[in-house]
Order: C-alpha cells, then structure tokens, then sequence
C-alpha cells in the first residue's frame, strides 16, 4: 500500500470525523452568502465548474461567505459524526484563488447541547496563514475527545473542505464486556490497516453504515493473473471477543470472491509493517467459506474459533474480487 509522501499519516490512518457520509454537518455560520455551508463536508473532492452561476454569483463548492466591510472575521461551527480526538486536520482552498480566507483557525469543544455564547472552545489549532487553492494539513495534538469544532476564518472567504482526522470514542463504555457491539465500525474506531490491492472502489467504505449504494462503494481487488490471493487487515475499535461476522457482497456480481476467510490476533504493539508480517502467523478464526453474489453473507458463533479477545483481523479473499460491507460484532474486553 504505497502512500502519497505529500499526506501525512493521520489522514490515511483516522477516519474523517467531519464527514457528511457519516453524519456530520454545519449547525451554524455567520455567513453563507455565496456558498452553501453543507458543501464543505462532501465526501468527494471538490470540483470546479466554470460556467456555472446562481442567483448570488459564482458557483463555487464549498462554503463561502460574502466579503466583510466592517470588520470582524467569520466562523461555522460543525457537529462531528461522532466524538473523537482530533489528530489532524485538512483546511483545503480547491479552487478558490482570489476569493480564499488568508488565515483560520480552529477550535473544539465537548457538549451534550449544541454549543452557544457560553461554551468553552479548546484550541486545536491555532491561527495559521492559508494559500491559494490547495490542501492545507495541519497536526493537532489534542488529548481529549470533541463533539464540535468551530473553524475560523479572517476575515472572510471560501473553504471547499474541511476534514477533521481523529479518533472516535467507542460507543460502548469502558467495563462494558456484555454487550454486543460493531466492534470493526468506523463510528467505533475501526480502521484499514493495510491491504494488498485496492484498485477499485474506496476501500474504507467497507466499514461504514448500511449496505453499499453501488459497486464503487467498496473494495475491489484488480483481476488476479499470478497464483495466491488478496487480503485487507482492519483494526478493531477496541479490543473484543467475535461472536458474529457479516461480509456483504452488495453490486459486485460478475467480480465477488469465489470464498473468504479470516485470520485474527491481539496486536499489543507494532507498526504497519510489522502488523502486514505478523499478520501472516495469526491463527484461523473463519475457515474458507464460500461466497455468492450481491449477498449479506452471516457467519455465526459456531463457526467462528475460541481465539478469546483480538484486536486485529484479516480478511482474505479468493482469489480477487469485491467486497462492500465488512463487520465484526462481539463484546468488548477490558
């Protein structure tokens, strides 16, 4: 899995907290006057279209406020998809040029209620210059969880996007070993790892809500021409016991995997590449079970093996092919 050395390792390795797909949105801004707020948390990258108007003026993808005349700054608040750590954050002025926020900054703030003139907002990063039309990636090195971030820009202009990269809070409580959870959801902490091949599709789609909405909305493996098999390792959100596995193959009918299976370890340390190499040692949890097309595939319990509590489990595909939803469910460990 080759990495883009122009990306740094929180945004491959945390999930976007500020995105729409996941349920994210912008409760409150002081201007949208150009652009509406909601597009600066499209999960798509932005676009530019260059004919196109509204009633305001130029189209634009992204929020963007009219220009300030008398002072002051602008801001929009955002409720994150779920609470988590921000470890990184990526303020992007795709195609805005002359009409981009020449600084920002950005706050956080933990609330059961929507924030308000009272709410104390902890710094996160601190006011910083932007450029013209580019991806801006910032480290944060937070310590505590955020339901909402502020961002603030000075004194006006247009953000295509906001990613905020951090780690989620399980849903579950801490001492909760009796419940089950979607212990691979994204929601919960779950995260790719590593994987051999991703040439199709997104490939952290697979540990999203629902079922795919087509056959781009999940991994694909390009066709196999050499002998052995494709495979992808998922962190857990938290350390657990499977008691139940879901692999849907949703959309992918003429390129599911003839069969999977899967290998599972509690990883107490190690990095990325020393988890690919271990991962090859790990004991069975699944054996080769046998795949169709478009189909939630369930496998229960009784089939899965007495590994007691993991953190990491690799699934292995044969020999190639799709694969759009991807779940372990069981109850957490201390």
């Amino acid at each position: 899995m080759k990495r883009d050395p122009g990306i740094p390792d929180f945004a491959y390795d945390c999930p976007n907290l500020a995105s729409a797909r996941l349920s994210a949105s912008v409760i409150e801004v002081t201007d949208e006057f150009f652009a509406d707020r909601q597009r600066m948390l499209q999960d798509a990258p932005a676009v530019f279209i260059p004919d196109k108007y509204d009633d305001n003026g130029k189209w634009m993808d992204g929020w963007e406020t009219r220009r300030r005349r008398h002072g002051g700054h602008d801001w929009a608040i955002v409720k994150l998809a779920v609470p988590g750590v921000v470890k990184g954050v990526d303020i992007d002025t795709s195609h805005f040029t002359g009409n981009y926020p020449p600084a920002a900054s950005l706050e956080g703030c933990r609330s059961d209620r929507a924030p308000d003139g009272k709410t104390v907002w902890m710094p996160l990063l601190e006011i910083t210059s932007l450029g013209s039309s580019q991806h801006h990636f910032f480290a944060v090195t937070a310590t505590e969880p955020v339901d909402y971030v502020r961002l603030q820009i000075f004194p006006d202009g247009g953000v295509a996007r906001l990613r905020v990269y951090g780690a989620p809070v399980p849903t579950w409580k801490p001492g909760d070993t009796t419940t089950i959870h979607e212990l691979s959801a994204i929601k919960n902490g779950g995260a790719i790892v590593a994987y051999n091949d991703a040439h199709y599709g997104n490939v952290a789609a697979m540990l999203m809500e629902g079922r795919g909405r087509n056959m781009g909305d999940g991994w694909e493996t390009r066709r196999r021409r050499e002998p052995g098999n494709d495979w992808i390792i998922i962190a857990l959100g938290g350390a657990g016991v499977p008691e139940k596995i879901e692999v849907d193959t949703a959309f992918y009918k003429g390129n599911f995997p003839d069969r999977c299976s899967l290998q599972a370890a509690r990883v107490e340390h190690g990095t990325r590449a020393s988890i690919i190499t271990q991962s090859q040692f790990w004991s069975s949890l699944l054996p080769e079970q046998k795949l169709a097309a478009d189909t939630v595939h369930t496998f229960g319990a009784d089939l899965l093996a007495k590994l007691g509590s993991v953190t990491h489990v690799k699934l292995n595909i044969f020999p190639d092919g799709g694969i759009s939803r991807f779940r372990v469910f069981g109850k957490p460990s201390p």
